[in-house]
C-alpha cells in the first residue's frame, strides 16, 4: 500500500523548510535510509532519509518550495500502484491561500481511504488544489461528483481574502536595485540577531592583550601538532583561556529565564564558534571544551568549519552553546560589537592579531597584541563583572604558566 512520507518534525523550534534540490525521481526505486531531499531548515542543510522502500510515485513539494512540518514529502508504494490523495495538516500548505481548505459550509473532512469520487473527480480536484478528504460529498452512496469540487472551489475563492496588490521598484531615484529573497540561513541569522537585540542588554566591553605569550605558545606547540595532521591556530589556545576565565566568572556562562525571573549559571562549558558562510553566519558547538585537550579543540574546529561550509552540519553540532567565539581577526579590523548569540549571555570577539605601537617604560615599543571586543547582557550581568573577566582572560593569555596549566596535555 502506497505511503506518504510527510516532513517531520526534527524539534529544535523549526516549524519549516525549504526544499533545496530532490535526490530522487518520481519513478525511482529506493531504499530504507536512502537520502530523499536536501531540506534547509534555520539551523542547516539536511538529507532527509526514506522511513520505507518502493517506488517513488509522487513527489509533493518541487525544489525551493517552503513545507511545513507536516506536509506530505513523497508518496511510495508499489510501481504502477494509484497515489491517494493525501490531506495537508491545517497549518501546513505551500499552495496559494485562495486554493486551500473550502469555507466551512462546504467543509466535512471525511476519514482516509473512504472517499469515493472518480478519477477525473480526483484529477479535477488536484488539478484545482483542492483536498478531496475536506470536500463534503452529494453524490449516491456518498460518492465525490464533479459538481462537488467545482462548488468547493468557488466557496474556497469567495471566502479567500483578496491578495494585496504588491508593488516592489525595480528603482530607485539614483539606478537599478536588486532584489534578494530572504530565505535559509541569512533568514535565520536576521531572525536571530533581531530577536537578540531585541531581547538582551547589550553592552560591548573593549580591551587588548599582549600576544607575545600566545604566539610563543602557538609556534611550540606547532610541530607536535603538525605531527598529528591537525592544523593548530590561536583559536584553540584561546577557547582554553576563555573557559578558564568563564569558570571564575560565571554569569558570563549563563542564560536570563525571563519566565522565571531566573539567572541560571550553566555549569558546563560548550563553545559556540561563529563561521562565515556565503548565506550567513552559523555557530558550531565544540562540546566540553573544558574537558579536551587543545589539540582536539584545534581538530574539532576545523571539523565544524568544515562541515559548515558544506552545508553538511548536524543539528546536533548546533545545539547546546553556552558561550560564543567569532573569530573576525582574519579579516581584520581592530574593535567590533558582537551580537550575543541568544539565548546566550556574551560573545567574545578576536580581532586581528598583529604588531602595534605600545607605550612601555614610557618608551614607544613594538608589540604583538590582540584586540577583544566582549559583548554582553547587562541584565544578566555587570560591567564590572565584564571587566575582571576580560582581565582574567588576557591574565591566562598573557602568562605562559597559566597558559600551559590550562591547555593540559595537548
Amino acid at each position: 500500500m502506497a505511503q506518504t512520507f510527510r516532513f517531520p518534525d526534527v524539534g529544535e523550534g523549526i516549524s519549516e523548510g525549504e526544499v533545496v534540490r530532490w535526490l530522487v525521481a518520481e519513478g525511482d526505486t529506493i531504499r530504507i535510509d536512502q537520502p530523499l531531499a536536501e531540506i534547509e531548515t534555520d539551523k542547516a542543510v539536511v538529507e532527509m532519509p526514506s522511513p520505507f522502500a518502493g517506488t517513488v510515485l509522487k513527489i509533493h513539494a518541487g525544489e525551493k518550495a517552503l513545507i511545513k512540518v507536516g506536509a506530505p514529502l513523497v508518496t511510495i508504494g508499489a510501481p504502477g500502484e494509484p497515489v491517494p490523495e493525501p490531506s495537508l495538516p491545517p497549518s501546513a500548505s505551500t499552495a496559494p491561500a485562495a486554493s486551500r481548505a473550502p469555507a466551512a459550509p462546504a467543509s466535512a473532512p471525511l476519514p482516509a481511504g473512504e472517499i469515493l469520487a472518480t478519477p477525473l473527480v480526483r484529477k479535477l480536484a488536484r488539478d484545482l488544489g483542492l483536498d478531496l478528504a475536506a470536500i463534503r460529498p452529494t453524490g449516491p452512496q456518498g460518492r465525490t461528483s464533479e459538481d462537488d469540487v467545482r462548488a468547493a472551489a468557488a466557496a474556497a475563492v469567495a471566502a479567500a481574502p483578496r491578495p494585496a496588490i504588491k508593488i516592489k521598484t525595480k528603482f530607485d531615484f539614483f539606478g537599478e536595485l536588486e532584489r534578494i529573497p530572504l530565505r535559509g540561513i541569512r533568514r535565520a541569522t536576521a531572525r536571530r540577531m533581531a530577536q537578540s537585540v531585541s531581547t538582551a542588554a547589550h553592552v560591548t566591553h573593549i580591551d587588548e592583550a599582549d600576544a607575545t605569550v600566545l604566539i610563543r605558545l602557538r609556534e611550540s606547540l606547532r610541530p607536535e601538532a603538525e605531527a598529528r595532521g591537525v592544523k593548530l591556530t590561536y583559536l584553540p589556545l584561546i577557547v582554553k583561556a576563555v573557559v578558564a576565565a568563564l569558570a571564575l566568572h560565571p554569569t558570563l556562562n549563563a542564560w536570563m529565564d525571563d519566565a522565571e525571573e531566573e539567572i541560571v549559571l550553566k555549569k558546563y562549558y560548550n563553545i559556540g564558534i561563529a563561521v562565515d558562510v556565503p548565506d550567513g553566519l552559523v555557530v558550531p558547538v565544540v562540546k566540553f571544551a573544558d574537558q579536551k585537550p587543545v589539540l582536539e579543540i584545534a581538530a574539532e574546529i576545523a571539523r565544524l568549519a568544515a562541515a559548515a561550509r558544506a552545508r553538511s552540519l548536524d543539528l546536533a553540532d548546533l545545539k547546546g552553546g553556552s558561550f560564543s567565539i567569532t573569530n573576525v581577526g582574519v579579516l581584520g579590523g581592530e574593535a567590533a560589537t558582537p551580537i550575543i548569540n541568544y539565548p546566550e549571555t556574551a560573545i567574545l570577539a578576536t580581532m586581528r592579531l598583529g604588531d602595534r605601537v605600545r607605550a612601555r617604560n614610557g618608551r614607544p615599543e613594538v608589540v604583538a597584541t590582540l584586540p577583544l571586543c566582549l559583548s554582553f547582557d547587562h541584565r544578566v550581568t555587570d560591567g564590572a563583572e565584564a571587566a575582571r573577566f576580560m582581565a582574567e582572560l588576557k591574565a591566562f593569555l598573557e602568562d605562559e604558566a597559566r597558559l600551559r596549566s590550562v591547555i593540559s596535555t595537548i
